[in-house]
């Protein structure tokens, strides 16, 4: 019940809660020359050294889907708005500490503003790939499409989960932040970004790269540019039950350290 009642609140807020992201946005591209442009230049940058290094040294084309730089800009852009949220909102309630003491609002906005800035960013680097697609001839797979929105709320509830954890544990151990920094290195590599599951000889080790909820994250944002991504509606479904548990224990964790963390601030 409580759940419910902080999730009525935030809608209730959510005038406030889009002033705040707005906000967070225009402080991000205020002091940069470039501003919009590096959403766009910063995953592009990231992709075209991962195609150099994977698609010609490793000859990891050949675990992908071709075009290959295409099936890398997807996966990249959405691991980058996952390790940009989950970085950020690590440190969420230490930023905004004054308010989050001083103002009643649900105390989960200081989280969920920053994963929805760090969406916002996604979706104005989507552009990228429809540039790729005109390049590479690659039409979208309209019966697939829908997968893009239901992509878009399913990261965004994993990152929320995460987010609500973290950031109240963050509080109350300060080297949460390089311990995460390491892990986010690590899951990369976990996560089908730079390689497709495709290449896994066995449906077992699909299913268990699927506890990954990013894996079927960014499987749902590739079917709805290649057709030849379908493996199996089992991966998006063990990646969603997942993000659910995540996102239910991270909201209970967040509320059973309030107290303590409104001591430490």
């Amino acid at each position: 019940m409580l759940m419910l009642d902080r999730g009525r609140e935030l809608v209730e807020r959510r005038r406030i809660l889009w002033l705040l992201v707005v906000r967070d946005l225009k402080v991000r591209y205020s002091s940069s020359a470039l501003g919009y442009v590096w959403t766009i230049l910063d995953p592009l940058m990231m992709a075209l050294v991962y195609w150099l290094v994977f698609g010609f040294i490793f000859d990891g084309s050949k675990r992908g889907i071709q075009p290959y730089i295409l099936f890398l800009v997807v996966g990249v852009l959405a691991w980058q708005w996952f390790n940009g949220g989950v970085m950020d909102t690590t440190r969420a309630l230490q930023q905004e500490s004054k308010l989050v003491r001083s103002t009643n609002l649900p105390r989960e906005i200081w989280v969920v503003k920053i994963v929805l800035a760090k969406g916002a960013e996604f979706l104005f680097s989507l552009p990228v790939i429809v540039l790729f697609m005109i390049r590479y001839r690659t039409p979208p797979t309209w019966d697939t499409l829908w997968a893009l929105p239901a992509a878009l709320v399913l990261q965004a509830v994993l990152i929320t989960g995460i987010g609500l954890a973290l950031s109240a544990v963050t509080v109350l151990v300060t080297d949460m932040q390089r311990v995460v920094r390491i892990l986010l290195r690590v899951l990369f590599y976990l996560t089908p970004v730079v390689y497709s599951i495709h290449v896994l000889p066995h449906a077992f080790l699909r299913d268990v790269m699927a506890v990954n909820p990013m894996t079927g994250v960014i499987d749902l944002y590739r079917r709805c540019v290649f057709p030849s991504t379908e493996l199996g509606w089992h991966v998006p479904a063990i990646s969603a039950v997942v993000t659910l548990v995540i996102f239910l224990l991270g909201s209970a964790l967040f509320r059973r350290l309030e107290p303590a963390v409104l001591k430490e601030l």
